[in-house]
């Protein structure tokens, strides 16, 4: 695949933001206080991580075919951690986390949803709306532990 240098840009805004998801999950990871909210941030930074690494092929003129419906957060079925006796400070930063990411994968996902038009490639448009849907699933497991806590507003 050949691409222009406008599709070129728009892959590499991408990756940007693929990159910021990276970095981010990787620190809230650490700065989470609850094992299951660390979990988490763990599991979407490696996919954040492959959304980066399908953009890197699509940028050398390959574009990974991806297949399957993406069950992600409906398979995803966190159990509450903050019931009982918790700390309502950890509660409350934890939830601070929470809602600073899915205000990122809402950005995220409404960039790909604008670009995939970019490229006349059926390809790389499958590639754009798989990812976007993925970042909608993240989005959406993040909203269950913030349900199953009772963090949810």
């Amino acid at each position: 695949m050949i691409l222009s240098e406008k599709q070129k840009t728009v892959i590499q805004d991408l990756q940007a933001q693929e990159q910021l998801c990276i970095q981010k999950y990787g620190e809230y990871e650490k700065q989470a206080r609850d094992p299951e909210l660390k979990r988490l941030f763990g599991i979407l930074k490696d996919d954040e991580q492959t959304h980066y690494d399908s953009l890197s092929q699509l940028m050398n003129g390959q574009c990974p075919v991806v297949g399957g419906k993406v069950t992600m957060a409906k398979d995803y079925n966190p159990m509450p951690t903050y019931t009982g006796n918790f700390n309502e400070e950890d509660k409350e930063y934890d939830k601070y986390l929470c809602t600073d990411c899915i205000t990122t994968e809402k950005y995220v996902s409404t960039a790909y949803n604008d670009d995939l038009f970019q490229f006349g490639d059926e390809n790389a448009r499958d590639l754009f709306n798989h990812i976007q849907t993925e970042e909608q699933n993240h989005a959406e497991m993040i909203y269950k532990y913030k349900t199953a806590n009772q963090m949810a507003s």
